[in-house]
């Protein structure tokens, strides 16, 4: 495993692990309140960031195999969110937290496996305007947007 593998499962693990203690201790009332951010409740978001963000190692496995990524902006991008909030809005806990420990894992396991040629292979995506390493991709989606609807969910409930 290269240094840069490492650091990058060991950040994943981290971010995820605070998002799994934070969703575990969400009462009915807290699961119900609504994200500003996203205006889906805070169980939908959690559904979100665990089948979304963190199930994204098949997208970043493209970019390793030097395939073509989707051809997909950030509005499309968006509207699949927006459908899976939806989709999702009477998720249980359990649900999610489900979601969140597997694909995590699978997340972490898949990151710790990559050799920095793997990090450093790029493909392009127009929601990213041009090209982007499969490091920048995992960077962005765990490290910005799944941190920005984590830090939504933490306001909708006041912690």
């Amino acid at each position: 495993m290269s240094q840069r593998a490492k650091n990058l499962s060991d950040r994943i693990k981290s971010f995820s692990d605070n998002v799994i203690a934070f969703v575990e201790t969400l009462s009915d009332e807290d699961w119900a309140k609504t994200c500003k951010w996203e205006e889906w409740s805070v169980g939908a978001t959690a559904y979100h960031v665990g089948a979304g963000h963190l199930a994204t190692s098949d997208l970043a496995g493209i970019i390793v195999r030097g395939e073509a990524l989707p051809p997909l902006n950030m509005d499309q991008i968006n509207e699949m969110s927006n459908k899976q909030a939806r989709e999702h809005e009477g998720c249980t806990k359990a649900d999610a937290l489900e979601q969140l420990k597997h694909n995590s894992a699978k997340m972490v396991a898949f990151a710790a496996g990559l050799t920095d040629e793997e990090l450093d292979r790029k493909a392009t995506m127009p929601a990213f305007d041009g090209e982007v390493t499969t490091e920048q991709f995992i960077g962005f989606i765990i490290f910005e947007s799944a941190v920005q609807h984590f830090d939504s969910m933490k306001a909708a409930v006041g912690k």
